[in-house]
Parts: C-alpha cells; sequence; structure tokens
C-alpha cells in the first residue's frame, strides 16, 4: 500500500487530479467524533478515484435520538453502501461496523485504541526521506496514554524494521505497551530524541483526562514540549512530525513546528495519497 501511494502522488500532482478507479462504488463517512484531517482527506481521496461519497455525521442524524450503532450501519448498507470510513468514540466500533455492514470497513480512529491510517501515512513520511524505515529510530513524545495514534505506529513501524521510543510523564505512559516488540519506554525526553531520525509530538488529550494525569501544563511544556533545544539530541537531519491538531507551543514549539525540520503539512498531503491506496487496496485493488 505504501508503494501504491508513490502512484496516488502523482495523481495529486497533475493538472485534473482525478482518476476512475472507483467509479460507481460509493463510500461512506461515517464519523461520531469530530475531525478535519482524517474526514477530508477520505473524502476527498475518494472523489480524486471518482467514488461517490456519502458523508455521515452523527450529531445531525438519529443517533442523537438514541439510534443503535447496529441499526443505523443496517440503514447505511441499504443504501447500498460499498465501503465505510469510521471515527468513533469507543475502541472496537469499526470491528462492528464490519460485522453489521458486510462491507470493507476503515478504521479512522476508534476511542483510544487504534488509527491505523495516520501510522501508515506517518510510516510512508519517514519513508519518503530516507528510503527505507529500517534501523531509524522513531521517537513518540506526549501523551501516549490517551493516544491511538502512538498505539497504531508502535505495532506498525517495528515491523517496517525501526525502532519507536514512547515518551512522556509516567502517568501518561501505559506500562502494557513495553511488551510490544521492537518499543521502548522511557520518561526521559533527552533520552528518547537522542540519536532519533523522526520526532513525532502528540496532543495532550485534555478532553480524555479526568484529572491527576499532569501537575502544571507548564510543567509538562518544560520536560516535555518539542522544540529546537530538545531536538539538538536527534541526528543532524531529524525531522519533526505531529499528528494534528497542535497545541502550539504547549507539546510542540512554533518554531518546531514551522520550522525546516517540519513534515507537519507533508504528513498531511502524504494523507490524502495513503488513504487513496488503502481505499483502492481494499475495494478493487485485490481483485
Amino acid at each position: 500500500m505504501l508503494n501504491n501511494a508513490d502512484t496516488m502522488l502523482q495523481v495529486l500532482d497533475r493538472p485534473v487530479k482525478k482518476v476512475p478507479a472507483l467509479q460507481g462504488l460509493t463510500v461512506c463517512n461515517a464519523f461520531f467524533e469530530n475531525s478535519t484531517r482524517t474526514r477530508t482527506s477520505f473524502e476527498l481521496a475518494a472523489r480524486r478515484m471518482s467514488a461517490d461519497v456519502l458523508t455521515f455525521a452523527a450529531g445531525s442524524s438519529s443517533v442523537s435520538k438514541g439510534e443503535s450503532l447496529r441499526d443505523t450501519v443496517e440503514v447505511l448498507t441499504a443504501y447500498k453502501v460499498d465501503a465505510y470510513v469510521v471515527r468513533h468514540h469507543a475502541a472496537g466500533a469499526a470491528h462492528l461496523v464490519a460485522r453489521y455492514s458486510g462491507k470493507p470497513v476503515i478504521n479512522a480512529g476508534d476511542g483510544r485504541r487504534a488509527h491505523p491510517t495516520q501510522a501508515l501515512l506517518d510510516a510512508y513520511t519517514v519513508r519518503q526521506e530516507y528510503g527505507s524505515l529500517e534501523g531509524k529510530k522513531i521517537a513518540i513524545i506526549g501523551d501516549v496514554r490517551h493516544s491511538r495514534v502512538a498505539r497504531s505506529n508502535a505495532e506498525l513501524l517495528p515491523k517496517l524494521g525501526a525502532e519507536v521510543v514512547l515518551c512522556g510523564p509516567a502517568t501518561l505512559l501505559p506500562e502494557g505497551l513495553a511488551g510490544m516488540p521492537g518499543v521502548r519506554l522511557t520518561t526521559d525526553a533527552k533520552d528518547a530524541v537522542r540519536g532519533a531520525h523522526a520526532v513525532m509530538a502528540l496532543r495532550l488529550q485534555q478532553e480524555r483526562m479526568s484529572g491527576g494525569y499532569l501537575a502544571s501544563l507548564q510543567e509538562y511544556a518544560d520536560h516535555y514540549q518539542v522544540n529546537e533545544r530538545l531536538m539538538q539530541e536527534a541526528e543532524s537531519g531529524a525531522i519533526v512530525l505531529h499528528p494534528g491538531p497542535m497545541n502550539r507551543d504547549l507539546e510542540i514549539s512554533s518554531e518546531a513546528a514551522d520550522g525546516p525540520r517540519s513534515r507537519i503539512l507533508k504528513q498531511v498531503e502524504n494523507g490524502q495519497a495513503v488513504r487513496m491506496s488503502v481505499l483502492y487496496h481494499l475495494l478493487v485493488g485485490r481483485d
């Protein structure tokens, strides 16, 4: 899928950014949580390949009246939807959509469990920079406990030959991730970044915190903010990543986010190509 994303990037560089690969198919974007980058890039990815797109927003649907996920999915499937892109606050929701619909389902983020296409686009961005992930060190710093992005990257990147270091305050660093192959945990940001080829800052997900995780936001920024001072510990050509949205000058400094090391907007661009590749693979590529 990453190789095929190269082809999709070429499509996006054309004057007419469209191919007929998914013509006649319908993709449903079913988002039960707010999203800008993921929802928009999936919608554009489907349209770039000539699919029809049905956008489902939970807040303005019968879900607000108490309709169950199962009933919602069965209604949408009756409209002859061919594939689903699902974001939901509950872990495992994408699995249930697959069970009730019998259609290909892409998990666009479920609770704090997984965000597979974000990990794919992160891997693609690092590979684009270095040609391979083999032997590369990737430091992921911040609110690991509540991050589905961190979990998916910790699962994917070692499969591609990278070493992953997850870093944050002890309260935001779940020990359950320590046993994953190719993954190491540390509370020392300098240790995490030392010799890293890519450093990813994670957003503090305060909406998922009930309190007691941090002494103060200023103390967090003092110890874990990804900034130019911290990046001096990394490899000389190391890049800066962030899955977004950013809390500028909290988990990442504006200088780092906008500087020459930053590949944050490149992640956004690559996200569209990677998601085009995923949709193609699921709907026609396997045939």
